[in-house]
């Protein structure tokens, strides 16, 4: 017996993990419905949770991203951050159809009255893309560490980590051990910080007892009031895309999806209630390692940058709640606004962190496309606050989504690079 088990909590530690974070989900809902919005006292258990998670972050991106990137060939690096960009794109560009999809069948938002008197939604600041962009290359690396900036952090990351590749295959033998050397250091950095994410995550079942808590104690059963047409048509189309584009996608590299689900869902849940794909990441991360056998070379150079720019979740979000604002203005969209949502959505994405609420952001710039921006005392700003008004429980789905998607295109970049242990699926690999 390890000396973890020991002691008084031994029980709790001897105990199953996902198991332990269900029982705290479940008892977190019914607290917090029966308690009300009272049980905000419990918020800093939950905060302490958000905090340990975005504690570890920084540190496992940077350290796992570089030996990830010093892992593979410069040239391979290339053809695995063109494949997995690629499948990025497109999953988010199904993920915005399939919105647009389930929003145009429920119609969220049909016969609201929405007047310039109703009061104005709450303001946002509207990132620029092109600065976006721009900011991805870092001024000050260390900076954007102790910030947490993950988009410049993801790039400086790579480049070191392709000069280590590069001094490990030197012809100099000095420069080449040099690089053996620094490679060392960084691959048993990235080991110390896998070891803390589980000390971390021993926490996680009161974690999410609280978060859970405190959501539905403030939201309750209003959360599903005048917008649970909307709710519904968003979760429809986050399961509709996790079973035909996910599932279909694995089906084609022969990866069975519930093999895969079963594989992940201790990253699903934990972005489900934490609401952060980046908190989520060094969770994301064990899961890709242990339960689909995906190399550690290839999911920590896709993973964070799928926590960055991947936002399938997101982009379903935009599709369905800027069709709402149109409907409950009395302004439907037409197809080419649609087109415009689905290409603005998948840019937008780019630039969105992996933190809790980016996707409210993101439909400032969407809805700022077709012509409906968010101004003070406009129908548009009433029904956009609307939507803000449950935006934590949409947010929760489509963060989930967002990291399913992530490891499912991590799993078929995998396949595709003889990098998956394919013990790891059993006879469900061939369904």
């Amino acid at each position: 017996m390890s000396e973890e088990t020991k002691g008084f909590l031994g029980w709790y530690f001897k105990s199953n993990l996902l198991m332990r974070i269900l029982i705290g989900l479940i008892l977190g809902a019914v607290v917090g419905l029966i308690v009300g919005p009272k049980i905000a006292w419990i918020n800093p258990l939950g905060d302490l949770f958000v905090r340990l998670l975005k504690m570890i972050v920084m540190p496992v991106v940077f350290f796992s991203l570089v030996v990830g990137a010093a892992s593979i060939s410069p040239a391979r690096l290339g053809k695995v951050g063109v494949k997995i960009i690629m499948f990025y794109l497109l999953t988010s560009a199904f993920a915005v159809a399939i919105g647009l999809i389930s929003a145009n069948i429920f119609q969220p938002g049909t016969g609201l009255a929405l007047g310039a008197g109703v009061a104005a939604g709450k303001k946002l600041i509207q990132p620029s893309l092109i600065n976006t962009l721009l900011n991805i290359v870092p001024t000050n690396p260390f900076g954007a560490l102790s910030t947490g900036a993950v988009l410049p952090t993801i790039f400086f990351a790579l480049i070191f980590g392709i000069g280590v590749s590069y001094l490990k295959i030197s012809a100099d033998s000095r420069i080449r051990k040099a690089g053996e050397v620094v490679f060392t250091f960084f691959d048993g950095a990235a080991e110390v910080m896998y070891k803390v994410v589980r000390w971390v995550l021993e926490y996680a079942p009161i974690g999410v007892f609280a978060l859970i808590a405190v959501v539905f104690g403030k939201q309750g059963a209003k959360a599903f009031g005048p917008l649970v047409v909307v709710t519904l048509a968003v979760y429809i189309a986050f399961f509709a895309h996790m079973f035909l584009v996910y599932g279909g996608l694995l089906k084609c590299y022969r990866l069975g999806l519930f093999r895969f689900l079963s594989g992940s869902k201790e990253a699903i849940l934990t972005a489900f209630v934490t609401r952060s794909s980046s908190g989520t990441l060094p969770v994301t991360m064990r899961c890709a390692g242990e339960n689909l056998g995906i190399s550690k070379g290839i999911y920590s150079f896709t993973l964070p940058l799928g926590a960055t720019i991947n936002m399938d979740g997101s982009a379903i979000y935009q599709g369905v709640c800027a069709l709402f604002v149109g409907f409950a203005i009395g302004m439907p969209l037409s197809f080419t606004q649609q087109l415009t949502v689905i290409v603005t959505a998948v840019l937008a994405s780019i630039g969105a962190a992996g933190v809790p609420g980016a996707g409210a952001i993101m439909l400032l710039m969407v809805l700022n496309s077709v012509g409906m921006p968010v101004e003070a005392g406009t129908p548009v700003a009433a029904a956009y606050a609307m939507i803000l008004g449950i935006d934590a429980l949409l947010d929760m789905g489509r963060t989930a989504l967002n990291v399913t998607g992530d490891m499912a295109c991590t799993s078929v970049i995998a396949k595709t690079e003889g990098e998956l242990n394919l013990e790891k699926w059993g006879p469900l690999e061939n369904i």
